[in-house]
């Protein structure tokens, strides 16, 4: 059944939301101020697809994919910069009220630049027919919408596509869906695969001839060597180093520079500094051109990577990387006493363990980092109930097009 709609503002996912006397009702692809004909989406009643657009916002623009409404990856394409700027910045300024937290929110910086630097592309067997696809997921489901380029990817992610084909092709019949991680180095593409199971001789050769074509640096998987032309390198600062498989990167290579600059700013006068969750150093291996740095985090092979680009960098203060689950274990008062800036990056679920010992601790200068507003707004709660005052809040998009939002926040006693 068809129904009309009044779109009247865009939720925290990016869909357009429909008041109704009953409960919010979300459409995607539409705008504030838009009359829509949509129909139901089974098994949401508070959802709905959108059919048609009978009355245009005058924000509304052409979005510059041709997948754009099909592919779940964008979900603002349609809609001018000036109020999706603001839309994004009020995402971060929204969480931090709802928590009670009235601290002014700078304007949105962008972080897109070339474009993305990472994509995991998606293998299956047609549900029905005996076929291949390989994709990007739909909004919200588990069909794929076969691509043959992505504009939202930057220069070098060139050849992704094609290369993810040839990789399915060599691994099929797939017996379950593949997952293939795709990052740009400076010595090609590192690819990860996850989801095929064992490999044989004559798969792990055909994939050796697969790199060898598509100039790929290496492939991996599920973090296992397969085959490699070269090392995967990336620059972070002065550093160089050689990324772990499957390893995490900021989405943009301007992204991961913004929040370093960010953090750097705030930490100029420190001299020992805590880089907590610090993955393979983009913030650790760039302070240590003016400060001792301690980086610590739960993954192995980023922090071997981390301290081997470290000494390979001549004229870097020291860096001591340590293991450690600070979900399971955080840094305690005690232990943070010797530093007088720390910072913390954790993923989306924040790190709420760890800002309970940080409110407790006399660090004079902490810094968080975070990829999710609402979780943010928690650990800043609890760093304010513990003292700390909160006194700048700077939101970075670096996934253009999307409801994801970087934040970089400083503290201070």
């Amino acid at each position: 059944m068809t129904e009309r709609l009044l779109i009247a503002r865009i939720g925290h996912r990016g869909d357009g939301v429909a008041e109704t006397a009953d409960e919010p009702i979300f459409v995607p692809y539409t705008l504030p101020g838009e009359t829509v004909d949509v129909e139901a989406v089974p098994g949401h009643p508070d959802r709905r697809n959108l059919l048609r657009v009978d009355h245009s916002s005058a924000d509304r623009v052409a979005p510059f994919c041709p997948h754009f409404g099909i592919c779940g990856g964008c979900a603002t394409q349609h809609w001018a910069q000036t109020p999706y700027r603001a839309w994004k910045r009020d995402l971060v300024a929204a969480a931090l009220a709802q928590a009670g937290i009235g601290a002014p929110v700078e304007a949105l910086i962008d972080a897109h630049g070339e474009g993305r630097r990472r994509a995991v592309l998606h293998a299956r067997k047609h549900a029905t027919r005996d076929i291949l696809e390989v994709g990007f997921s739909t909004l919200r489901a588990h069909t794929l919408v076969p691509i043959d380029a992505c504009p939202v990817l930057s220069p070098s992610m060139a050849g992704t596509i094609p290369a993810a084909w040839a990789i399915a092709e060599a691994l099929s019949p797939l017996r379950k869906p593949l997952d293939i991680q795709a990052t740009a180095t400076l010595n090609g593409l590192d690819i990860d695969v996850r989801g095929s199971g064992a490999i044989g001789t004559a798969q792990t050769s055909a994939l050796a001839r697969i790199a060898e074509k598509h100039a790929l640096a290496r492939i991996t998987r599920h973090g296992e060597m397969v085959t490699q032309r070269a090392a995967p390198l990336v620059t972070i600062g002065r550093a160089t180093l050689t990324l772990p498989p499957g390893s995490f990167l900021q989405a943009t290579r301007l992204g991961e520079e913004t929040l370093a600059q960010l953090v750097a700013g705030h930490t100029e006068k420190s001299k020992a500094i805590a880089d907590l969750f610090c993955g393979v150093g983009p913030f650790a291996l760039r302070l240590a051109e003016a400060a001792k740095v301690t980086a610590i985090d739960s993954d192995e092979a980023a922090l071997d990577a981390l301290s081997r680009a470290a000494a390979a960098t001549p004229g870097l203060k020291p860096v001591a990387a340590q293991k450690r689950d600070l979900f399971r274990r955080p840094l305690t008062a005690p232990e943070l006493k010797i530093f007088d800036a720390v910072i913390f990056d954790p993923s989306r679920q924040g790190a709420e363990a760890q800002a309970r010992e940080l409110a407790k601790s006399k660090a004079p200068l902490v810094i968080a980092v975070s990829c999710n507003a609402a979780t943010f707004a928690r650990d800043a709660r609890i760093l304010i109930d513990g003292g700390y005052r909160l006194s700048t809040v700077t939101p970075v998009d670096q996934f253009k097009y999307t409801a994801h939002v970087e934040i970089v926040a400083r503290f201070g006693r």
